[in-house]
């Protein structure tokens, strides 16, 4: 393994260096990279199919120095709003009002081409899981995991396209009409990724939309992009040149021409409320613009008074209290809690929050916090650094505004960031222990606001009747966990009411967004739209329809479809 191989340079590297021996001390880590292994990403633009080296003379660059070194790991171009516009103009040559290259493809040899960029993308597999870990602090283990789960993500997708009647049906019989229904695309689709799943969840909207013969602008993110521009040179080789086009820098210098043009067919957006909101109202025929949102949440887990009553006997066939926190811990933590489908608030029942609370902390004891590289036994850092310190920042200003109110810090030590663990070139500036807190009550920002960080606020409650006032009351609405092993009344009025509240209820595990077979989505202000291999494909088409009536057409339909790429069988 190439970590394993830099971490070895690297011990030779504090051998020989003259404060090898207070660097050993500070890094109590089982695997290090060296400086030398470091990744550099070099800057470049995507402009008509092509792979552009930049040079700060052309273009401005912001340097990227990730969450985990001093030492810039890539640049990244910062595009001006002309650029911007050429980019748009780019894309609207490559639609041309649906008569483009790639939305007049047939389907086949729109499936042909993402095949052929899989096979290249996966040449840059260890370079983007590389940068994946330096960037954005994911651990090596997960970094793997989210390259891979978007290459079976795509695979899986075509094989969708290849098995269902909607993008391959045949003529049938409506009445006296003969009908074929097809989906086709809808345009320009504007796409904007997030910082924590930069391929993935990006990749869960464009490859659908794309294979649907939508043309795409991908906006870039200013953290986590670095990743998308080592898939420049596998787009370049595979796709009809202005099929997708990448923008980077600002989306204050770079987005608005793009909405305000009114040239926006499509807008699929993973991020905030208030961001989304901005871009929409941007465009001026909004009633025309197709939406695709994934935005905040603040997922709850519920925790019945039948997995804490003290005289509750668990046996080999219930739900046991140990996996319960075993669970809340991995649905709240997992990747720093930096998830939208995290669990971001748990509700206990009245007189057990100190309780929960020191269940949870003792399982945050034992989670390994390190760099994305360093093996904590036979796993990776599960607790990593934050992408920056912007995020550390508003983790403490949650954190000191509920102690301030009155809230309880159960670890000794959440809370803590961990500067001193590492000397240059490694910076943990960012790597901050978890903090799980207890007596949060309404008045603190906690309460309502997403973290989207290492904070478990535990929750006290009176009656079931407090749990489902927050739900319906708040303006969030992805998903729920609850936690029990009874069927009483107050378990089915969670399911009940919550069912038109949140995406999706989750019995004894916490949320999530797989299968990807399985609809994702969401109400109120966490989403619209639905993400599955099968909706996905649906969001970014239209259904169309060929229909006649005349007996005696049929001979002019069979040459029509002959010729006719939008009719050509799979």
């Amino acid at each position: 393994m190439k970590i394993l191989k830099a971490a070895l340079i690297t011990l030779s590297y504090l051998a020989t260096s003259p404060t090898a021996h207070v660097a050993a001390k500070a890094m109590d880590t089982s695997c290090l990279a060296d400086l030398e292994q470091l990744p550099y990403v070099s800057p470049k633009m995507f402009l008509k199919g092509e792979v552009i080296p930049v040079i700060a003379n052309d273009t401005p660059l912001m340097e990227v120095t990730g969450c985990c070194s001093s030492t810039p790991i890539g640049s990244m171009p910062q595009m001006s709003t002309e650029q911007s516009i050429q980019v748009l103009e780019s894309a609207k040559a490559g639609w041309n009002k649906g008569k483009g290259e790639w939305p007049r493809m047939t389907l086949s040899e729109r499936i042909a081409a993402i095949e052929k960029f899989i096979e290249e993308l996966k040449k840059s597999r260890d370079e983007i899981i590389k940068v994946l870990m330096y960037e954005i602090g994911k651990n090596f283990k997960d970094a793997e995991s989210e390259f891979d789960r978007t290459i079976i993500f795509i695979q899986e997708t075509i094989k969708t396209i290849q098995t269902l009647p909607d993008f391959d049906s045949d003529f049938k019989t409506v009445a006296s009409t003969k009908v074929m229904v097809r989906r086709n695309a809808f345009g320009i689709v504007l796409a904007l990724g997030p910082y924590n799943y930069p391929l993935n969840e990006t990749y869960a909207t464009i490859i659908p939309a794309l294979l649907m013969g939508n043309v795409v602008i991908l906006k870039i993110p200013q953290v986590g992009g670095l990743a998308h521009l080592l898939t420049f040179e596998a787009f370049s080789k595979t796709l009809p040149k202005n099929t997708i086009h990448f923008i980077s820098g600002g989306g204050r210098k770079t987005l608005p021409p793009l909405m305000e043009s009114g040239d926006i067919d499509g807008l699929a957006f993973i991020g905030g409320t208030n961001a989304a909101d901005k871009l929409i109202k941007q465009h001026p025929s909004p009633h025309r613009l197709k939406l695709f949102l994934q935005l905040e949440a603040k997922n709850m887990a519920i925790v019945m008074k039948d997995m804490v009553d003290e005289n509750a006997i668990f046996n080999d066939s219930h739900y046991s209290q140990a996996k319960m926190f075993d669970e809340i811990i991995t649905g709240s933590l997992s990747y720093n809690g930096q998830r939208c489908t995290a669990l971001k608030i748990v509700f206990v029942p009245k007189g057990y929050g100190e309780f929960v609370a020191k269940e949870l902390s003792a399982r945050v004891d034992n989670l390994g916090k390190g760099m994305p590289w360093e093996e904590h036994g036979t796993k990776y850092s599960q607790i990593t650094p934050l992408p920056n310190q912007a995020r550390v920042t508003y983790m403490k200003e949650l954190l000191d505004d509920a102690v301030s109110k009155g809230a309880v810090v159960a670890n000794a030590n959440g809370g803590e960031i961990l500067s001193e663990k590492y000397e240059k070139p490694f910076d943990s500036t960012t790597l901050m222990v978890p903090a799980v807190l207890y007596n949060i009550t309404p008045d603190m920002k906690l309460f309502r606001e997403e973290q989207f960080g290492p904070l478990v606020p535990v929750v006290e409650y009176e009656s079931i009747d407090d749990v489902l006032s927050y739900g319906m009351n708040g303006i969030y609405g992805q998903q729920v966990a609850i936690f029990t092993n009874e069927s009483t009344t107050d378990t089915v009025s969670v399911v009940d009411t919550f069912s038109t509240i949140f995406g999706k209820i989750n019995l004894n595990s916490s949320c999530a967004r797989s299968p990807d077979s399985v609809p994702f989505t969401a109400r109120r202000s966490s989403g619209l739209g639905i993400m599955s291999i099968e909706d996905a494909l649906k969001e970014f088409s239209v259904p169309t329809v060929f229909a006649y009536k005349h007996d005696g057409s049929k001979e002019l339909v069979d040459s029509i479809s002959e010729n006719s790429s939008f009719m050509q069988p799979l």
